[in-house]
């Protein structure tokens, strides 16, 4: 039995099935859905988890090569929210784009984690290496 790290068996299938050049989305509470493609949704209540739960969580046993995510979001949220962002990110390329466009890659991805994050535009693409 697991005991540690992620413990979602919905979330361990998904990233087990990505690979190189591969891209997953970890969107907030009110991102479209988008019948394309696999969603596992761990939401629970707003903010529980969030985006930066979830890639915490991953960084240690993913290997991300690029993150995308939307230029409103710099415009769209403070100083504390950007640095906490940026911490998480570490030294992972970081590609912001407008928010059309950050949408347009959705539909590529091998799947999305929906959390109940309430962060203006805190949603990421994060590419596989």
């Amino acid at each position: 039995m697991l005991q540690t790290a992620i413990l979602n068996p919905h979330v361990l299938e998904l990233i087990a099935r990505i690979r190189h050049t591969n891209t997953l989305v970890i969107a907030d509470w009110a991102f479209p859905y988008w019948p394309e493609i696999e969603t596992v949704d761990i939401s629970l209540t707003r903010n529980i988890p969030t985006v930066l739960d979830v890639l915490d969580l991953l960084t240690p046993v993913f290997k991300i090569g690029r993150i995308w995510q939307a230029d409103e979001f710099v415009t769209s949220n403070n100083a504390e929210t950007l640095a906490r962002f940026s911490k998480s990110f570490g030294d992972i390329p970081l590609t912001r784009e407008a928010h059309v466009e950050f949408k347009k890659r959705v539909p590529g991805a091998i799947g999305l984690i929906r959390t109940g994050d309430t962060t203006p535009y805190g949603n990421i693409i994060l590419e596989s290496v």
